[in-house]
């Protein structure tokens, strides 16, 4: 019983370190994944959030995340590079989603603007 149960232990931990060994991470995702941006804007504001997760994020579309993530890997992008691309990226999306979010709550302000304009050249 005792050699069946220290072979049994002796199986998994191998099993165990080639997992480790197959899962291990390249240095430049675990840059990526240690790499922060402090987010100022929409839901991940006041937020640290990690490139690797902006990159992984709805904000950044699957061909851009391969083709920034190729460019990084092939060392053409540094990571301060990408961290720039991929927070920016992630603003101007938030900005976009919040004039259009504010545009549909206040359909009336756009024209309000265009009349006021118009009373304004009638006057001169």
């Amino acid at each position: 019983l005792i050699a069946v149960k220290t072979s049994d232990k002796d199986t998994v931990s191998a099993a165990a370190e080639e997992d480790d060994d197959s899962t291990k991470e390249e240095p430049w995702e675990t840059a990526l994944k240690t790499t922060v941006v402090d987010m100022e804007v929409g839901e991940l504001q006041g937020h640290k959030v990690s490139v690797w997760d902006l990159l992984h994020s709805k904000y950044i579309p699957e061909e851009n995340r391969k083709e920034l993530l190729e460019l990084y890997q092939a060392g053409e992008l540094t990571l301060e590079q990408v961290k720039t691309v991929v927070s920016t990226i992630v603003t101007k999306a938030e900005a976009a989603r919040a004039e259009e979010l504010a545009n549909t709550s206040h359909p009336g302000a756009a024209s309000t603007v265009t009349e006021g304009e118009h009373t304004h050249l009638q006057e001169d």
